[in-house]
């Protein structure tokens, strides 16, 4: 695949079928399982380490993993909040992964003429791998940066929006078209209305209807005029990420905020905020303890480039 050469520290998790529109048959999502695996699995103990599940209690245990460096809480969690415990359960991944494909089609979704062929647990086995895709890019400790070069449709949809920072054209097209085959895309409609919101995905889910990228929500993807400023902005990313960022703080954010996020206020009342700034504040207090963090502010004071230590 002719893709531009990657920095250090960045790898690219390619979805390779572009000779079926980039279908997620079960043999692709088993390979970007794979890769994701691969991408995370940590040299030291051989363990796949991705972010916590996205739950405020969590902190807790990252506080006592950073406190008590002998507990089972480090064990488990002291790579999210120790340096040297990074380096060594990272030490040759990346701190920023690519998601890419090839050809007029981002990605078709299932392959509707393999489900026609599989038996019932095979077409289970399917969905459930494709959750768990889905879940190991949202809880990728490297942010995942998804370039969308062209339709993104059912599941393809659903993959492209699950990245963290995704990147198209103006004109590439999203759908849902699962309601004009009677089998609605309740599934990719998870993370479309997560990024897009409940209204406008419903009425992508019920009429599916092709819409532009320029006719999303405002800010859900970042938008390009064409080709060329794709790869240049993609480009830029990446850099950003893998050169002038630090590798454990951008995990740790990630994960805090997408567990802030999540805090409504269904318990205390109100619309949640009081409770996710009391709880953000906590995870900016841990934030600060981390060497990186202790290098930035040094770098800034000092008037020069930091040196990251992870």
């Amino acid at each position: 695949m002719s893709w531009p050469e990657l920095p250090a520290r960045a790898g690219y998790l390619a979805l390779r079928n572009g000779r079926h529109r980039n279908a997620l048959s079960l043999a692709v999502l088993r390979n970007l399982r794979d890769q994701l695996h691969a991408y995370n699995t940590s040299p030291a103990d051989g363990q796949v380490r991705i972010l916590p599940p996205f739950k405020p209690k969590i902190l807790e245990e990252l506080k006592v993993a950073e406190r008590d460096r002998g507990s089972a809480a480090s064990d488990k969690y002291g790579w999210l909040v120790d340096s040297q415990k990074w380096k060594e359960h990272r030490h040759g991944l990346p701190n920023v992964v690519v998601l890419r494909s090839e050809g007029p089609v981002f990605s078709s979704g299932h392959d509707l003429k393999e489900l026609r062929t599989l038996s019932h647990d095979e077409v289970k086995e399917t969905f459930a791998l494709c959750a768990e895709v889905m879940s190991l890019i949202r809880r990728s400790p490297a942010p995942v940066v998804g370039v969308i070069q062209g339709l993104a449709t059912a599941a393809g949809a659903q993959l492209a929006l699950t990245t963290d920072l995704p990147v198209t054209c103006a004109s590439t097209q999203f759908r849902l078209p699962g309601a004009s085959i009677g089998l609605p895309c309740t599934s990719p409609a998870t993370a479309v209305s997560r990024r897009l919101g409940g209204a406008f995905t419903y009425r992508m889910l019920a009429l599916a209807e092709l819409h532009r990228a320029d006719q999303l929500p405002g800010g859900a993807v970042e938008l390009v005029s064409d080709e060329a400023s794709l790869e240049k902005r993609v480009a830029e990313i990446v850099s950003q990420l893998a050169s002038n960022s630090a590798g454990q703080p951008q995990a740790l954010g990630k994960w805090a905020y997408w567990t802030q996020l999540g805090l409504n206020g269904r318990e205390s009342g109100g619309d949640g905020y009081e409770d996710a700034v009391s709880w953000a504040g906590n995870v900016m207090a841990l934030h600060a303890k981390a060497d990186d963090a202790k290098e930035g502010i040094s770098s800034f004071f000092e008037k020069r480039p930091p040196s990251w230590k992870t």
